[in-house]
């Protein structure tokens, strides 16, 4: 009597041969390094859900398991099937033993072989240690002009002289090398996991002139940009590190993280002691979504919630167009009474 494979063992089958499923059934998305980026897992166009194109058959960092940040939801391949098809594990399994009996696609169609994994951590680290100081560089001069001149003595900030920028698929171009802000990222214990950068133009007056000057590179799951205070049960989260430290100025007693995306605001890991958590959400729709699945967690963990709303875009542009005390002013009652008496400076902001 022969013997069916179990939806275990589909779901192995489906991940020796995750990129042929991507570019069949999350045809809308691209391969970033050792990922497969696209919107969701109904094949929507962006880039919110990465998919492992690398790694071991089972287990941490299995090749095929996927993530949605802006979603929280995650899965293997086999539940894609389900997912778009809006079926059941029969109706999946019988449509995963069909893909898997298709001859494979020919050879142009192919992507080139896929790399072995890289310690995308350590390379992270390796850059952080090259990292300079930010007095004198474009990178003071960027923050400066965003109205950010405190950050200029933040740990978590260093700078790169020269860092390359390698084109993608999506974007093709020869290598170029770029000033670049560089952010740490680092888990709750302060060991650095990851890093942000930020290419800029030779001046500093602005980002460089590149398809995406913003990129990352880690394990920045659950993760952020740390910007330290002296109340232990307070934290403001939220999404770019300009954001973030535009809120910081005014009010540098309170610890703040930046996620560096709404995906990642959505699954940023808190701490156990955590009394009441601020939201500093960027106003898009993406930014609500993560904000909304770091709520729900937070609550879910007995923590006080509050979301703080930008009247622009963010933020840093929030700072940027209004100043420091008409920004004090926005924050004030969105926060707690007692915190805004505590934490917010004004003072700093109508000396400004």
């Amino acid at each position: 009597m022969p013997t069916h494979p179990t939806a275990a063992d589909l779901s192995r089958q489906l991940a020796d041969n995750v990129e042929a499923f991507c570019r069949r059934y999350l045809s809308n998305g691209y391969r970033s390094g050792r990922w497969w980026c696209v919107g969701d897992v109904h094949n929507t166009e962006g880039a919110s859900m990465y998919v492992r194109l690398t790694g071991p058959s089972r287990g941490k960092g299995a090749r095929g398991k996927w993530a949605d940040g802006a979603t929280g939801e995650h899965g293997d391949l086999l539940d894609v099937i389900r997912l778009q098809r809006s079926s059941d594990w029969k109706d999946a399994m019988a449509e995963a033993r069909a893909f898997l009996s298709l001859p494979p696609p020919p050879e142009t169609e192919r992507a080139r072989s896929v790399p072995e994994v890289r310690d995308t951590t350590e390379a992270a680290r390796r850059m952080w240690r090259f990292g300079r100081s930010l007095t004198g560089s474009p990178a003071a001069a960027y923050l400066r002009s965003r109205g950010i001149d405190h950050a200029l003595g933040l740990p978590a900030l260093r700078f790169h002289p020269r860092c390359l920028y390698r084109p993608s698929r999506k974007h093709p171009g020869p290598d170029t090398w770029h000033p670049a802000l560089l952010a740490a990222v680092t888990d709750l214990s302060g060991a650095v996991m990851g890093i942000g950068r930020t290419w800029l133009a030779a001046d500093g007056r602005g980002k460089a002139d590149l398809p995406k000057p913003r990129r990352a590179l880690g394990n920045l799951l659950g993760h952020g940009v740390r910007f330290p205070g002296t109340v232990p049960d307070l934290l403001v989260a939220g999404e770019g590190v300009e954001s973030v430290a535009s809120v910081h100025r005014l009010m540098p007693t309170v610890q703040h993280v930046a996620a560096l995306s709404a995906g990642n605001l959505g699954v940023l890991i808190l701490p156990s002691d955590l009394r009441h958590l601020y939201i500093a959400r960027d106003a898009d729709e993406a930014g609500e979504r993560g904000a909304t699945i770091l709520r729900q967690r937070a609550e879910a963990a007995g923590i006080l919630v509050t979301e703080l709303i930008p009247r622009e875009d963010d933020f840093n542009r929030d700072l940027y167009h209004l100043g420091p005390r008409d920004l004090a002013l926005h924050l004030a009652p969105q926060l707690d009474r007692n915190d805004a008496v505590a934490h917010l400076r004004f003072d700093e902001a109508v000396a400004a």
